[in-house]
């Protein structure tokens, strides 16, 4: 075949292509190829039809031989990108990218249009395979090519627009050249905009604002977006609102931090950031009601701050309030999530104050979820205080040993910590060795005088001492009063001051107003609102004690607060008051049903009421569940002689007399 045969051969292939015959192109083909085996457009050909006659391995191998001979040849390539465009097969879309990055080579320099069509479809490619990375190295090519031909300032932002599209689901598994492109797409589609300031400029930098405050480490940056957004829109709330949250979750509550929350809460008063931020201040300051009121408020409002539920949990900690610290604690545990870099430093301090929480609680259970909490800290056995915390938990449990072992290595490897000192006191406390728990104390108070706990327990051991200071509670007082200085919230510190007052000191005002302190802080303290109550009464004051009684009688749920419905009951029938007095006494036993002088009492009450069948019931009631309450069983025969039964009457007078045999009222009867 010769030179001008081949040339009409390949003619005819081409036609039979374009004519849609492709059995016949082939022959033409083979038939020239058989003369030149290394022909480029023949083998072109052969992948063309071989691609249209669906024998997909022919036309690769076809092609493959055309680039073989002249790599730099665009036909065999395109061929080759149609071929894979559309192949289902999911092996070929790296072979894929290869022909367009090479197809992207060979259009640079000529065909623009083309290099940006197949850019395109690259970036369209690693974008369906997740290659973030590859996808922002091509995008910027294409943003380039476009700058050097000289492209308006519009095309250019939307160039920048569609490259945070395309990367903007990046953000979880991300590696850091990735972040920066996107980083970098941001600052230039916020900085090429055209209408500054406006609605679509503004969405967009609430984009960039937060996409900047999912990583940690872009703090400088972050602060510079949102100041910058507050300078273009200064009555737009959101930018200060993360800035406020972002010096929240970093821990460092600098000047400028305050000055935040404040400007936020002056444009919204009702902003949760600023709410929580304002309650930040409060802890600081130390006014710790007002600030578990405030960052409660500010967590409704905002609740994916695990930094705000710490905070909390630490104000509720500092008025005792250990169940809600728990369960603040969980919350921020639960806004954590898995934790890594500066995330991970609060999820310790949230653990070690859970475990702080349930220590205070001070059952077997909460010591043994406190246990679990350490466990989870990293390096926590590196670290002297979460193991003195440990201590105290195996205490709770009542594993005296383990929490031997533990003081006993921290007093050697510690010996200058107040804590390793707490904790030995603790345990020669819990097993009544005063002497040592005395020494142990004034060893802790030594290296943290600050503590209101080692003075409380320091003032106990000496309560509860047996020498001299059990006579003299001098000493006892002392370590009280340091207590409640340094803690104004420490409610049994208030309540042993009352017991001070009231038996050692005879000084029934000031006591009734330690015990009234102690109630007060503490709901849950009966013995304190007992006590402020009968002192109340004992002083003549009954308007303290009923509002003592009312407020607690409000609260209270059914079947609790026994001893204020008691008192109040009592307090009625009293004061002539039967109706009133009936229904506080059957709310007391309500909590306590087999209480038979609650229902001697209410005896009583009903009696005075004139519901004589009712009273002989509960008499009956009260005997029954105390045989040895005579009165009861008096009454019951007086309220039967009341209703006419004689004959039981005087049974139950005889009953009484054969115990009783000088019983008055029975002899009456």
């Amino acid at each position: 075949m010769s030179n001008k045969e081949v040339k009409a051969a390949l003619k005819s292939a081409r036609e039979a292509i374009r004519n849609k015959e492709y059995k016949e192109a082939l022959k033409h083909c083979k038939a020239v190829l058989k003369q030149e085996k290394n022909n480029y457009n023949a083998w072109v050909f052969i992948g063309l039809a071989a691609a249209e006659l669906e024998q997909p391995d022919q036309a690769k191998g076809a092609y493959k031989k055309a680039i073989e001979l002249e790599p730099n040849q665009l036909l065999a390539w395109q061929g080759l990108a149609n071929l894979y465009e559309k192949s289902n097969q999911t092996d070929v879309k790296g072979d894929l990218a290869d022909v367009y990055q090479k197809l992207l080579e060979l259009y640079e320099s000529g065909d623009k249009q083309k290099w940006c069509d197949v850019c395109n479809k690259l970036v369209e490619l690693y974008h369906q395979e997740k290659k973030y990375l590859e996808v922002a190295e091509t995008w910027q090519k294409l943003i380039r090519m476009k700058q050097e031909e000289g492209a308006e300032k519009a095309e250019l932002h939307q160039l920048w627009k569609k490259m945070i599209q395309l990367l903007k689901d990046s953000t979880q598994n991300q590696d850091n050249k990735t972040e920066q492109s996107l980083l970098t797409a941001f600052e230039h589609a916020v900085n090429s905009a055209d209408t500054v300031p406006g609605e679509d400029h503004q969405n967009l930098y609430k984009d960039f604002i937060q996409c900047l405050s999912k990583f940690p480490h872009e703090t400088a940056r972050l602060e510079k977006a949102c100041n910058d957004m507050m300078a273009l829109y200064p009555a737009v709330c959101y930018p200060l609102e993360v800035l406020c949250l972002h010096f929240v979750q970093s821990g460092t509550l600098s000047e400028e931090a305050l000055h935040c929350f404040s400007r936020l809460l002056e444009m919204d008063a009702s902003s949760g950031p600023g709410i929580i931020g304002f309650g930040i201040k409060c802890l600081q300051e130390k006014k710790y009601t007002e600030a578990v009121k405030s960052l409660t408020e500010g967590l409704q409002k905002t609740s994916q701050c695990p930094a705000a539920w710490h905070y909390l949990a630490e104000a509720q900690m500092k008025i005792h309030k250990y169940r809600d610290a728990v369960l603040s604690c969980n919350q921020a545990l639960q806004a954590l999530g898995t934790p890594e870099g500066p995330s991970l430093r609060w999820k310790n301090l949230t653990l070690q104050l859970k475990a702080e929480a349930l220590i205070k609680i001070a059952d077997v259970d909460a010591a043994e979820e406190a246990i679990k909490a350490l466990e989870q800290i990293v390096d926590a056995s590196s670290d002297p205080v979460v193991l003195a915390i440990r201590g105290q938990a195996y205490l709770n449990k009542g594993l005296m040993d383990q929490a031997s072992k533990i003081s006993q290595e921290l007093l050697l490897s510690h010996p200058d910590l107040a804590e390793s000192h707490a904790l030995e006191g603790f345990i020669h406390y819990s097993q009544k060795n005063y002497e040592q728990a005395e020494r142990s104390f004034l060893n802790a108070i030594e290296r943290k005088a600050e503590t209101a706990e080692y003075h409380q327990y320091l003032g106990l051991t000496y309560w509860f001492m047996n020498d001299e200071t059990k006579k003299d509670k001098g000493k006892a007082l002392t370590q009280f009063l340091k207590a409640a200085k340094l803690d104004s919230y420490l409610g049994s510190v208030f309540c042993y001051l009352g017991n001070y007052y009231r038996d050692i000191a005879g000084d029934k005002s000031r006591a009734r107003g330690c015990y009234k302190k102690a109630f007060e802080l503490d709901g849950t303290d009966e013995e304190s609102g007992t006590a402020a109550v009968d002192l109340s009464v004992e002083l003549g004051d009954m308007d303290t004690a009923l509002s003592i009684l009312n407020e607690v009688t409000e609260k209270a749920s059914t079947g609790t607060a026994k001893w204020a419905w008691l008192h109040r009951g009592l307090y009625y029938l009293r004061t002539g008051q039967p109706s009133k007095a009936v229904a506080d006494l059957q709310a007391a036993l309500r909590a306590d049903p087999k209480d038979a002088n609650c229902w001697e009492s209410l005896g009583e009450a009903y009696l005075s009421r004139g519901s004589y069948s009712t009273a002989l019931k509960s008499f009956r009631k009260a005997s029954e569940l105390n045989p040895g309450l005579v009165y009861s069983i008096y009454r019951a025969a007086a309220v039967e002689q009341i209703l006419g039964k004689y004959e039981n009457a005087i049974a139950t007078y005889e009953q009484i007399l054969k115990k009783t045999e000088d019983y008055v009222p029975a002899l009456k009867g």
